[in-house]
């Protein structure tokens, strides 16, 4: 796709909200168009530029784990086509980029699963011998897989502010035990079959985040993105070596970037908006790390089939 799309203007729909990364539109009453722009976030704060082609290839992927994961837990799409609710001058906005899906009552949490030492859980691990305030045993090392997987919900938080790590129990009370322990249960369960799936491609999934709503029948159905770069930590299985952080296919080629840059009076952001411009190579690089890992994931499944 030659041309990015950093916020869609469309007249045809009523707009409902803009996220860090997707813009929703109302369609009627029990449908929602996602429209996934080409924007993208780190530490919470959108930045100026766009990644190009970044919004249809999360598009892609996201179609292509609802696909794979579809025999584990309902989701939310309609498989109707987006462009069929827009104005004919709009449809270039919204072809490639969009999901058509129904409307549901979101949970108020993120249901985050780890499978391996990372990131925030490998500094709070280091200090405390914990992740996410859950005992771990003594000797795990950076990048290593975890002996089991770790549910680790959280709290969604608007834009602009950062995601709050909760207990099981926060979350039990949040949403009522017996919906709580459902979500936990299809989480884990989806993250192994992808994490099963992956790795037949040479990739690793390190973590990730699902989010869930309730259909009008109070059925649990998964929703928004699932198992983009966006919202996972992949990593190349033929490089991967415990005790060592591994180079990964999503945002964290950015996020490095940031944590290193330097003003012209030296000095660093302070990860709250505006932030830094984004020098076009840092751009092309990382619309490169979300190409390649889309690129081994559908090559190697296809050839699969």
């Amino acid at each position: 796709m030659n041309t990015s799309l950093h916020t869609s203007t469309l007249t045809s729909l009523p707009l409902l909200a803009r996220g860090k990364v997707r813009d929703n539109y109302a369609v009627g009453e029990h449908q929602l168009l996602m429209i996934a722009s080409d924007r993208i976030s780190a530490f919470d704060v959108v930045m100026s530029e766009p990644i190009p082609g970044k919004g249809a290839l999360l598009t892609q992927m996201a179609l292509f784990w609802f696909d794979q994961l579809s025999s584990i837990c309902p989701n939310h799409l309609t498989h109707l086509e987006p462009e069929s609710v827009v104005s004919p001058a709009e449809v270039s906005q919204v072809k490639g980029r969009s999901m058509l899906v129904q409307r549901l009552r979101p949970l108020p949490v993120e249901a985050v699963v780890r499978g391996y030492m990372a990131g925030s859980a490998w500094a709070e691990y280091q200090t405390q011998q914990t992740v996410c305030a859950e005992a771990l045993p003594a000797g795990l090392q950076n990048a290593c897989e975890l002996p089991t997987p770790l549910f680790t919900p959280a709290t969604k938080a608007a834009m602009g502010e950062h995601d709050e790590n909760i207990s099981y129990a926060q979350m039990a009370k949040l949403i009522g035990a017996d919906l709580a322990e459902q979500v936990r249960d299809t989480s884990l369960a989806l993250y192994l079959q992808a994490r099963r799936i992956a790795l037949k491609s040479g990739i690793i999934i390190a973590d990730t985040k699902f989010e869930f709503g309730l259909n009008d029948q109070d059925e649990l159905v998964l929703m928004d993105e699932v198992l983009t770069p966006d919202s996972s930590r992949y990593w190349p299985l033929e490089t991967y070596r415990v005790g060592v952080n591994p180079p990964s296919f999503d945002k964290q080629f950015l996020r490095d970037w940031l944590e290193q840059y330097r003003s012209s009076k030296g000095e660093s952001w302070n990860k709250t908006a505006p932030a830094p411009t984004l020098p076009q190579d840092v751009i092309e690089q990382t619309a490169l790390k979300y190409q390649e890992v889309w690129a081994r994931l559908s090559t190697k499944t296809n050839a699969n089939n």
